[in-house]
């Protein structure tokens, strides 16, 4: 059987380990019922477990080499392996409802894949699967933690975000320089953030542009440097400080400050 070389240039890390990618597979159990996308299958040893579930899978590969492995291996994925960049593809020609994504995210694009996801958020109720360790414990942290950043809050605002558990860097071939981990993300019940919402992204990626200072410091390239609400007590906390509903609360003032102007910023 001829398999797939790695290439460092997509970041392509094989997991090896069988019983951790059954564990993977196993993080949609409970969503059974819908669409599965399986993001970088490689060689598919994580899509051997979602098929014996049951899920109806559909798989998108850039490496042509593990697409035509794909091919090959699994037969019942005739029809539904897409050779395309993940982040390129529009989600909504797919899957006309709800789906869930799943994946070995590859290292170097995993931040602009959740930032994808969360385009996709009213379909896409789980997403689970294995990345850097850094970043995952990034997304999981919560307010006061030193990891806590931008995409922990966007990703926090819309999904319960669980750190599962932690895996060895000797179980995929090549080994990475760095540990992994699995992470389920789960939609929580919010409908609406109750202010602007791309007032919202811009309040926080601006307040973490300067994490260090506090928000009276690090909120002035948007509001100015003689914002009357700087007197308020939330201008004293640094952004790792606020918690999602403290960040709405943020950009409700800026929204009020603004005005008209906000209509510019966006």
């Amino acid at each position: 059987m001829r398999l797939v070389k790695p290439k460092k240039a997509l970041g392509q890390h094989f997991l090896k380990d069988l019983q951790i990618a059954q564990r993977i597979a196993g993080t949609l159990d409970t969503f059974k019922s819908l669409p599965v996308l399986e993001i970088g299958p490689g060689m598919g040893v994580l899509t051997r477990f979602l098929l014996e579930a049951g899920h109806d899978l559909t798989v998108v590969e850039l490496d042509l080499e593990s697409v035509g492995y794909l091919n090959r291996n699994f037969p019942d994925l005739e029809g539904r392996i897409i050779a395309e960049d993940f982040l390129r593809l529009d989600l909504s020609k797919l899957f006309p409802g709800p789906f869930c994504v799943i994946g070995n995210y590859p290292y170097n694009i995993s931040s602009q894949i959740f930032f994808k996801v969360l385009d996709y958020k009213d379909r896409i109720p789980c997403c689970s699967g294995m990345l850097q360790k850094e970043v995952a414990e990034r997304l999981a942290a919560g307010p006061g933690s030193k990891t806590y950043g931008i995409l922990s809050v966007l990703l926090q605002a819309w999904y319960d975000v669980e750190y599962l558990f932690t895996v060895s860097e000797n179980v995929f071939d090549p080994p990475p320089k760095v540990k992994s981990a699995v992470l389920r993300m789960t939609r929580n019940d919010r409908g609406e953030l109750g202010c602007d919402e791309r007032l919202f992204k811009t309040v926080v990626k601006t307040s973490f542009n300067q994490r260090r200072k506090t928000l009276r410091n690090s909120m002035k390239p948007l509001l100015g440097s003689d914002c009357p609400d700087y007197a308020l007590p939330i201008f004293d906390k640094r952004p790792e400080q606020l918690s999602v509903e403290q960040f709405v609360e943020l950009t409700l003032i800026s929204q009020k400050h603004l005005g008209k102007q906000a209509v510019d910023v966006l």
